[in-house]
């Protein structure tokens, strides 16, 4: 195993929890390759989850995404970045790009696809993308994530449904006065 290999690994194994530990291993692995995909991406991660500076941490990205367009690790954390971003556009074209990575897992990019109209309050499509989702998955584990996050756009759906038949009573209530 390379030395670069044991640092990366140490910084892999201590993200999130121990964050100084991950940034010295982190820092150790790019002074032996600072066009290492993984190092890049887990920077941007750092950027993006623990600091919310997503303009750096898009840079990361961008930046190994430059030297390997099929660094698959970097690209569902990328989309988590533009939607915190709201770059809404940006983020609908590296999706449309990812699904076209050989070996990507198309089942996550659906799911950041549904999470990108959710947001949007497109809900019925982002519905229809967790069915791509379904249908691409393979892995029992990750199915789990897919209900989540199909169970939480229905309950904003039935959270928008129940204010409509609120107002709907209401007009109906003053009305009949």
């Amino acid at each position: 195993m390379k030395t670069i290999d044991k640092y990366l690994f140490q910084a892999l194994d201590n993200y999130p929890y121990w964050l100084e530990g991950t940034i010295e291993s982190l820092d150790y692995a790019f002074s032996y390759d600072s066009k290492n995909t993984m190092i890049l991406c887990l920077y941007g991660r750092i950027q993006a989850e623990q600091l919310m500076n997503y303009d750096e941490a898009k840079s990361y990205f961008q930046e190994a995404l430059s030297i390997n367009i099929h660094a698959l690790e970097v690209y569902p954390y990328y989309l988590q970045t533009l939607i915190l971003n709201e770059d809404y556009e940006d983020a609908e074209k590296l999706i449309d790009f990812a699904l076209t990575v050989k070996g990507i897992n198309k089942a996550e990019i659906f799911i950041k696809k549904a999470m990108l109209l959710e947001v949007q309050q497109k809900f019925k499509e982002a519905l229809k993308e967790i069915k791509q989702a379904k249908l691409f998955s393979m892995q029992h584990d990750y199915d789990s994530g897919i209900s989540e996050v199909e169970k939480r756009i229905k309950s904003k759906i039935d959270l928008l449904e129940n204010k409509k038949s609120k107002k709907d009573k209401k007009g109906s209530k003053k009305k009949s006065k």
